[in-house]
């Protein structure tokens, strides 16, 4: 069995060039190989492609190659959690290419897989599909997607053997396992380094083939300026955006496999209790989520996609983003609850892009939309000023065509089929009239309408 080189974080950064592709995994702040990334930093390396899920918090990670003028373009799917990139981007500092968090996944898989690429539902008929090859297949519309390599790869784990092989903590693998597989040199950052067989075989996570360099790196994220304490979650609560998480829950059923995205559906979660025999998916990598811990913090727990941490119920699984995402497409996600910016009368989706407006990611909203059973959307009615976002042609950038099954706003509830919406039922304090006046979609009123619960 050979043994797998052990470095350090500087002679790590010392293999790296200028205008390489680097593949960099993580999610947030989850899984991120900071040590080698700040490392990577100190050198002159100039013209580097990052691709990676997102770029770093501010000053952390990869966030400092973009402070030092140190990448020229960057892959991924969200950057907007990261103001200093979606500013670099908007002032032409960088090139910035969006790719649906579960394509990029793939997209990586295939490139370690020797694929000469593949096609997807996700992204059809939306502004990312523009210029890409389309087929129908199936009944369906699909995508083609080139695969990703890299030429060097930083990756972070738990723990080492000698022999390379990985192990990761919950929900750290994420991205890490697809990129180790996809690039001509992996240097993987561990938090621990034990002899050849140590790591029970069945327990190997990435097999050490993939593996060229390992950095011991076990210095706590604190260290670095990033708390590991729980955070506010900043959730808005108020008695309208409960009653609409009260309505999403009265439309899930035992049993169902159900991820909820951010904003309002983050509040189910806190309604569902264990009698409700619902399984909460994280596209991050995790099935069976529970509620957020009273204390701790990202070292001790899995996080969610809203990079929360969250505890993990009787019966939990942990895997990478690309099993997370196979998912999903393949159909074994009961209902996805996510918000929106606006709904029309066909069951189009946009919830991802405004025009000029410093957004910059698209995340997994697209893999969601196209690949889950049920689709729920929660959005408040009307923007701040007053105009309707229940339209009835969306004029933002589409995140799916003809997905949504069914709309809940503070106003009213709307189903979906292939003639078009239908108003459903009232929220409580509202009225025919007043969803009237604030609609501009076309709709036809149920005749057995009733009131939802408050």
């Amino acid at each position: 069995m050979k043994n797998v080189p052990v470095i350090d974080a500087r002679q790590a950064a010392a293999k790296v060039r200028s205008g390489d592709k680097l593949l960099v995994g993580g999610f947030g702040m989850t899984g991120t190989p900071v040590h080698l990334l700040h490392a990577l930093a100190e050198t002159g390396v100039r013209d580097l492609v990052f691709i990676g899920n997102n770029i770093g918090e501010p000053g952390l990670g990869g966030s400092r190659l973009l402070r030092n003028g140190q990448v020229r373009k960057a892959v991924g799917s969200f950057f907007t959690s990261n103001p200093e990139a979606v500013a670099a981007a908007h002032a032409g500092e960088i090139e910035a290419e969006l790719i649906p968090q579960g394509t990029f996944s793939e997209a990586l898989r295939a490139g370690g897989a020797g694929l000469g690429g593949f096609f997807t539902p996700t992204s059809a008929g939306t502004l990312l599909a523009e210029g890409r090859e389309t087929r129908l297949i199936e009944g369906r519309e699909m995508v083609f997607i080139e695969p990703i390599r890299g030429d060097i790869a930083f990756i972070r784990a738990r723990r080492a053997d000698t022999a390379g092989n990985l192990q990761y903590r919950m929900t750290e693998n994420n991205f890490n396992h697809a990129i180790a597989t996809a690039a001509g040199t992996v240097i993987a950052e561990v938090e621990e380094i034990v002899p050849a067989g140590e790591i029970d075989a069945d327990a190997v996570h990435t097999p050490g083939c993939f593996v060229d360099y390992l950095v011991q790196a076990n210095v706590r994220l604190e260290h670095l300026g990033v708390s590991a304490s729980i955070k506010d979650s900043g959730k808005k609560v108020n008695a309208r955006r409960m009653a609409m998480a009260r309505a999403a829950l009265g439309l899930l059923r035992r049993g169902d496999v159900v991820n909820l995205g951010v904003g309002i559906p983050t509040l189910v979660a806190d309604l569902i209790s264990p009698e409700d025999g619902i399984i909460l998916h994280s596209e991050n990598g995790m099935l069976g989520m529970g509620p957020e811990p009273a204390e701790g913090g990202a070292m001790e727990y899995p996080v969610n996609a809203g990079k929360i941490p969250v505890t993990a119920l009787p019966g939990a699984s942990y895997f990478d983003s690309a099993s997370s995402f196979a998912m999903i497409r393949g159909g074994h996600i009961d209902v996805a609850v996510m918000g929106g910016l606006q709904v029309d009368q066909h069951g189009n989706l946009a919830n991802w892009a405004i025009p000029n407006s410093p957004l910059l990611g698209v995340g997994g909203a697209m893999d969601l939309a196209s690949g889950a059973k049920r689709l729920v959307v929660t959005m408040t009615h009307t923007n701040k000023d007053g105009t309707s976002k229940v339209v009835e042609n969306c004029d933002l950038p589409l995140t799916a065509r003809g997905a949504v099954n069914v709309l809940i706003t503070e106003l009213a509830i709307f189903e979906f089929d292939g003639g078009g919406m239908t108003l459903s039922a009232l929220m409580p304090g509202s009225s025919i009239e007043h969803v009237k006046r604030h609609t501009t979609a076309n709709y036809r009123i149920s005749d057995s309408l009733e009131t939802a619960a408050g």
